[in-house]
C-alpha cells in the first residue's frame, strides 16, 4: 500500500549516474551495477559503507533505468506473436469441448452439455416413433390399394364369364351348335393326365374337330405361303430373261428386285405381327432379307440352268449313240 503510489525523485540521467553507467548500456550492465553497490550500501552487508539512504538512492536509480530500457526496446515480433497465442489459447481452451455447447464456467457449460444431449436424446426419439407410424399407415394403404385391385379383378372376370356364358346360350338359342358332331351325346376323355384341366382341354379337342385354329397358326401359315410364291415368282422371272442378260433385260430385273424389296418389307410386318401373338418364344420368326432373297434366287436358276443342260447334254450323247 505505501509503495502503490510511490514515484521515484531522480530522472534518467541521474539515475544512470548513481548507478555509475552510461545511456546506451545494456540491461546486464544494469543488473551486474545493481548488484555491486547493493553489496556496498546494503545496510545487512556487513560493508564498511553500508548506508540505508545510498541504498534507496541506488534501487530508485536501479528501477529508473529499467523503466526506461523497458520502454527503448522493442520485443521480437516472432516471440510476441507466440505470448498472444498462448494466452489465447489458455483462454479458450474450455471452449473445444462439450461441442462448443454452452457459456460460463466449465462447470455450467458441463450441465449445460448434458441437458442438450438428453433433449437431442428425445429429439431423436420422436422422430423414430413417427417413421414407424408414417411407415405403418403406409403398409396399410398399400395393403387396402391391393385389396382394391383384387376385388376390382375378381369383378372383371365374374362379368367376362357372365358375357360368355350369355353368348353360348344366344348361340344355342339361335341352333348355331345344331350342327356340331356328337350333339347329345356325353363327352369323352381325351386325356387321362392328371396334370391337365379336363374342362379346358375338351374345349381345346372340340375347336380342333371342328376346324378352328388360333390366330398364330394363321398368320404362320399365311407366311410361309408367301415367302415360297416370292422365291417361286423370282426365279420364273430370272429364267424368262434369259443368260447372259442384255441391257434392257438388267434394267427389268432391277425393276424385279425392287418390287422383291417392296414385297418383303410387307411380309416383315406380317412377321412383327406373328410374334406379336405367337405363344411360344421357340416359334417365334426372323425376318426375310431382300439380298438374301435375291442370292438364293441366284442359286436356284443356276442349279436349274445346270439341270437343264445336263439333261440335254444327256440326250445328245445318246442320239449319237444310236
Amino acid at each position: 500500500r505505501m509503495l502503490s503510489g510511490y514515484k521515484p525523485k531522480n530522472d534518467v540521467k541521474d539515475s544512470y549516474k548513481i548507478l555509475e553507467l552510461e545511456e546506451g548500456c545494456s540491461l546486464d550492465d544494469v543488473r551486474n551495477s545493481y548488484c555491486n553497490l547493493a553489496k556496498k550500501y546494503h545496510p545487512d552487508s556487513s560493508s564498511g559503507m553500508a548506508d540505508s539512504r545510498a541504498f534507496i538512492r541506488v534501487e530508485e536509480a536501479y528501477r529508473v533505468v529499467l523503466s526506461d530500457l523497458s520502454g527503448k526496446q522493442q520485443p521480437d515480433p516472432g516471440e510476441e506473436e507466440e505470448d498472444q497465442f498462448k494466452s489465447k489459447s489458455l483462454q479458450h481452451r474450455h471452449y473445444l469441448s462439450f461441442e462448443g455447447v454452452g457459456i460460463g464456467t466449465p462447470s455450467q457449460r458441463e450441465k449445460q452439455y448434458m441437458q442438450f444431449r438428453v433433449d437431442r436424446a428425445t429429439e431423436q426419439v420422436l422422430e423414430y416413433r413417427q417413421q414407424r407410424l408414417e411407415s405403418r399407415y403406409a403398409g396399410s394403404d398399400l395393403s387396402r390399394a391391393k385389396d382394391v385391385r383384387q376385388s376390382k379383378k375378381v369383378k372383371i372376370t365374374q362379368a367376362v364369364e357372365r358375357l360368355v356364358e350369355d353368348l353360348i346360350q344366344e348361340s344355342m338359342a339361335k341352333g348355331d351348335f345344331d350342327n356340331l358332331s356328337g350333339k347329345g351325346k356325353p363327352l369323352q376323355k381325351f386325356s387321362h393326365s392328371p396334370h391337365i384341366d379336363p374342362m379346358t382341354h375338351n374345349l381345346n379337342r372340340i375347336l380342333i374337330d371342328n376346324g378352328y385354329q388360333p390366330e398364330w397358326i394363321l398368320l404362320q401359315k399365311e407366311i410361309r405361303e408367301t415367302i415360297e410364291r416370292l422365291r417361286k415368282s423370282i426365279v420364273a422371272s430370272r429364267r424368262k430373261l434369259g443368260e447372259p442378260m442384255t441391257l434392257s433385260e438388267q434394267k427389268q430385273w432391277g425393276r424385279i428386285c425392287e418390287q422383291l424389296a417392296e414385297d418383303i418389307r410387307k411380309l416383315n410386318k406380317r412377321v412383327d405381327n406373328f410374334n406379336l401373338v405367337v405363344p411360344i418364344l421357340s416359334r417365334q420368326m426372323v425376318h426375310f432379307s431382300t439380298d438374301k432373297e435375291i442370292l438364293r434366287a441366284r442359286k436356284t436358276y443356276e442349279a436349274v440352268v445346270e439341270k437343264v443342260s445336263d439333261s440335254d447334254r444327256k440326250e445328245n450323247e445318246g442320239e449319237e449313240g444310236k
